[in-house]
């Protein structure tokens, strides 16, 4: 119950701090303060039980296009987004990319994304606050987390078609 408190009380603090359109209003412009997202990856932190690596949460949404804020505690699988590029920013924390190469025993877990075992021959880049990625849609990726948590602001955009 608290969670959902919670959620409704970041929620409708961004709409009071920015007036905008709640999100996913067709034709609104949704803009949420930096207070708002800080208020909502600390309320997102809190939540996370002990042994939970990861939670998303979308923060803004314009019919299937959505900004989510990602939080990890742990390393995620190894993912290929076929259809889709991903794009981020990383809010806090600190980690590590590696992207590229090939996606070892791909197998398609949900619609829109293959994981692996791990990824050869990919490149690997330091992450840090403020960082800014963008990973074309079919290029396998992996996160990694140095220190607590690493916090990322992500969407998927769609490829070239």
């Amino acid at each position: 119950m608290r969670a959902i408190v919670r959620r409704f009380v970041v929620g409708a603090t961004a709409l009071l701090l920015t007036g905008a359109a709640p999100p996913g209003t067709p034709g609104a412009t949704s803009v949420v303060s930096d207070a708002a997202v800080r208020a909502q990856v600390a309320a997102m932190l809190a939540e996370m039980r002990p042994d939970q690596g990861f939670l998303w949460r979308p923060l803004v949404r314009d019919g299937a296009r959505v900004a989510a804020i990602e939080v990890w505690k742990k390393p995620g699988r190894p993912a290929v987004h076929p259809a889709e590029a991903e794009y981020a920013i990383v809010l806090e924390g600190a980690g590590t990319l590696v992207s590229g190469g090939t996606l070892v025993a791909p197998a398609t877990r949900r619609d829109g994304m293959v994981e692996g075992e791990r990824i050869a021959g990919g490149s690997t880049r330091a992450l840090a606050r403020g960082d800014v990625l963008l990973i074309p849609a079919g290029v396998p990726h992996w996160f990694g987390i140095t220190g607590d948590h690493l916090v990322l602001l992500g969407t998927k955009l769609p490829a070239d078609r």
